[in-house]
Formats: structure tokens, C-alpha cells, sequence
């Protein structure tokens, strides 16, 4: 599997499991000028920013790892573009990262909530 479907699998495997948890998606692969966001959702009245990173293994370092402070800027801006275009004003928001660990019989999450943010 390429890194691409990895990644796509990772996305639809991260929704599922936000879903499993309460969670209400609102967007997916959201995309601005700024970047991309992978998933947006409501947990209760807060509007969560998920950025997912699929790996097989830790061989490299841990998913988290990857998303240094030049990708939370850009997570940041790219959910501004959003709050704005959708005319948000009221609405607690959080960044959340979501590991997933995709292995040949399992499929394993670490959800890191409140990740980074201003």
C-alpha cells in the first residue's frame, strides 16, 4: 500500500473512530489557500480540528511528531478560513492530533486532544 492510500485509509479509519466516540463530523479534507484540514467535527459545543497521521510503526518516530510548529501554523490559519467562511462566531474550538497505527489484523489510535494551539 502507498503512502497516499495508507493516508486515505488512516482518514476513513480516524472518522470512524471519532464517530465510535460522539463525535459528529462536519467536514473532511477540508481544503484554503492555507492548507488542508483532514477532519472537523463537534464534539458537544466545541469545534475540533483533526489532524490524522497514519503510520505502520514507530520505526521513524511517533505520528505526532510529525506535525511540527510550521503545520500548526498552518492548521491554525487553514481553520480560520473555515470559521470564517462558515460564518462561525460562538463556538469553542480545539486542535486535536489522531494517531493511527495501521497494522496487517489491527488498527490501533492515540488521540491526543488539545494537541497545540493559541
Amino acid at each position: 500500500m502507498n503512502h497516499i492510500a495508507k493516508g486515505e485509509k488512516g482518514e476513513q479509519s480516524a472518522a470512524n473512530f471519532l464517530k465510535k466516540h460522539g463525535y459528529v463530523i462536519v467536514a473532511t479534507q477540508y481544503r484554503a489557500k492555507t492548507g488542508e484540514i483532514d477532519i472537523i467535527a463537534k464534539d458537544k459545543d466545541c469545534l475540533v480540528f483533526v489532524e490524522v497521521k497514519t503510520r505502520s510503526s514507530t520505526l521513524y518516530g511517533f505520528p505526532a511528531e510529525a506535525v511540527n510548529y510550521r503545520k500548526q501554523r498552518k492548521i491554525i490559519n487553514t481553520a480560520l478560513c473555515f470559521i470564517k467562511q462558515q460564518g462561525i462566531t460562538d463556538s469553542a474550538c480545539r486542535f486535536d492530533i489522531l494517531e493511527v497505527y495501521l497494522q496487517k489484523d489491527t488498527t490501533q489510535y492515540n488521540h491526543i486532544i488539545n494537541a497545540f494551539g493559541d
